[in-house]
């Protein structure tokens, strides 16, 4: 009773006009700033925090949390229109995305993004209404082994269901944690694989590398393709959007099963939606009746991923309200204007200050009906941009990719890092290999190297400490099991007799 009578509470302060008007504005400029490589909600919210210091702190955060998670959406729509993820967490989305929208599906794959995205990111926000204390309490049984389990896990993911072969997925992997270990060395602040060159202290950005990869890659793929590339035109009614019902039968299994996974690596801090995304994504293809569709256009490899990395930007929320531990780059900066407001996070900030708690809660809800109503709409124009012939698309794309890489510090050389990125990707699309492999890497590579070396410290070098405790030791099983199916696959091919057993090691998640 209590619980909903804080809700109610909560309700009415954020359904004041002006609180409304604040998150409108929030959800609005999250999908610009997703939709523009090179910010992300991290810089976007940097900032503009110090434009909030005047203004009334609830309105403040409501502002801010919907940039947070209206970023989600907003780059959801480069990353199916033209292979540039907008953000790290829709990196995934690209997989299936794209391929839709070559396919002359763009409005399709926006709407069951808009509709998984509302669907897990409410499902998000009715967990942290109803178990942020019993999450936060979960969350701080993860200790170094256990992140650096979590992300070993997502690292066997990835590298399986990403391109057509285990070996070339889990090499896009290490070649992305090679390039993340350029730069300082991040426990002792020591210069490493930076061949004397101060440029090389601060490693490599993953905007620049992500443009690079993606947006200049896809784009000299595209301009050495001989048949060249047909306008492809799409409905702009904004029903045809909306998946069918063949379609909704088969993303409704995505959508549940990414905002679950979502929910639970999203409040973990220091997991981030990032890795929810490329989880969600990798259970989706081991569960489909239809694996070998993925990266070609299934229609659940967008709904997985994107259903996972809303939940996520919700659940983040937990450890930073309950705890006053963010749970991503995002919540962090978020953490700062709460202290510049005088508002510690915590337990007591429920009781404390319940107008402030009570009312971001209940804004998360409005944020996420704004966004899908406003997305809904704006899909199907969206989807018309792909009308306009290739030439001029490639043009766009550089230009972006060029302002984003430049505007990250004004260094002009982050373009040439971001061109010889690019050059890289173009290889590996032609050889197959996976760019969204190489980005988790080097995403993810510090927090990996970080847990791994504190564990190690823990216990005095000893591996063992991986297996004595019972989370991480389950998520190194799981990690196991994922490199060693394909294997066991072959393996049981040719004792049944049946064709491919001959074939090198395909990973095709699972299927019948």
């Amino acid at each position: 009773m209590d619980l909903l009578q804080n809700l109610a509470n909560g309700f009415s302060v954020a359904l004041t006009p002006t609180n409304i008007f604040f998150a409108f504005v929030g959800v609005l400029a999250g999908q610009i700033i997703g939709v523009l490589p090179g910010i992300g909600s991290v810089v976007g919210i940097s900032l503009l925090l110090p434009l909030t210091f005047g203004m009334d702190p609830t309105s403040a955060i409501i502002m801010l949390a919907g940039i947070y998670y209206g970023s989600q959406y907003g780059g959801t729509i480069t990353s199916v229109l033209i292979n540039m993820p907008g953000e790290a967490a829709t990196v995934a989305t690209t997989l299936d995305g794209y391929q839709m929208a070559r396919q002359g599906r763009a409005a399709k794959a926006l709407g069951i993004a808009t509709i998984g995205s509302f669907i897990a990111g409410t499902f998000g926000v009715v967990v942290v209404t109803l178990l942020s204390p019993t999450l936060a309490e979960f969350a701080l049984r993860f200790g170094p082994p256990e992140y650096f389990a979590l992300i070993l896990l997502g690292f066997t993911a990835i590298g399986a269901v990403a391109g057509s072969s285990l070996v070339k997925g889990l090499t896009s992997v290490t070649v992305g944690l090679l390039i993340s270990t350029i730069g300082l060395d991040i426990m002792s602040g020591r210069p490493r694989f930076t061949f004397g060159e101060d440029w090389l202290l601060s490693g490599f950005s993953f905007i620049v590398v992500a443009i690079g990869v993606f947006g200049i890659g896809e784009a000299l793929d595209g301009m050495m393709t001989p048949a060249g590339h047909p306008i492809i035109r799409t409905s702009l009614s904004w029903r045809e959007s909306l998946p069918s019902a063949a379609e909704w039968i088969r993303s409704r299994g995505a959508i549940v099963r990414g905002g679950l996974v979502g929910t639970l690596v999203g409040v973990l801090p220091g997991a981030g939606s990032t890795l929810a995304s490329f989880m969600a994504y990798s259970v989706e293809r081991n569960a489909s009746k239809h694996p070998e569709e993925f990266g070609k256009g299934a229609i659940e490899g967008v709904a997985a991923p994107e259903s996972a990395n809303n939940a996520a930007s919700a659940s983040a929320m937990i450890p930073l309200l309950t705890l006053g531990v963010p749970g991503s780059g995002t919540t962090a900066v978020l953490l700062g204007g709460f202290l510049l407001w005088g508002l510690r996070p915590g337990p007591l900030l429920f009781t404390q200050h319940p107008e402030f708690a009570w009312g971001l809660i209940a804004s998360m809800y409005i944020g996420n009906v704004m966004l899908v109503v406003l997305n809904i709409f704006a899909n199907p124009i969206f989807a018309a941009m792909l009308w306009i012939p290739y030439a001029i698309q490639v043009a766009f794309v550089v230009l972006f990719a060029v302002v984003g890489a430049y505007s990250l510090s004004n260094n002009p050389f982050d373009v040439v890092v971001m061109i010889a990125f690019g050059v890289l990707g173009f290889a590996m699309k032609r050889l197959d290999y996976s760019a969204a492999g190489l980005i988790l890497g080097l995403v993810l590579g510090p927090l990996a190297e970080k847990s791994l070396r504190q564990s190690l410290t823990l216990s005095r070098g000893d591996w063992s400490i991986f297996f004595e405790r019972p989370v991480s030791a389950v998520l190194m099983v799981l990690a196991i099991a994922v490199l060693l199916w394909p294997l066991v696959r072959k393996a049981l091919i040719r004792r049944a007799g049946l064709p491919g057993a001959g074939d090198d090691v395909q990973y095709t998640g699972g299927e019948e």
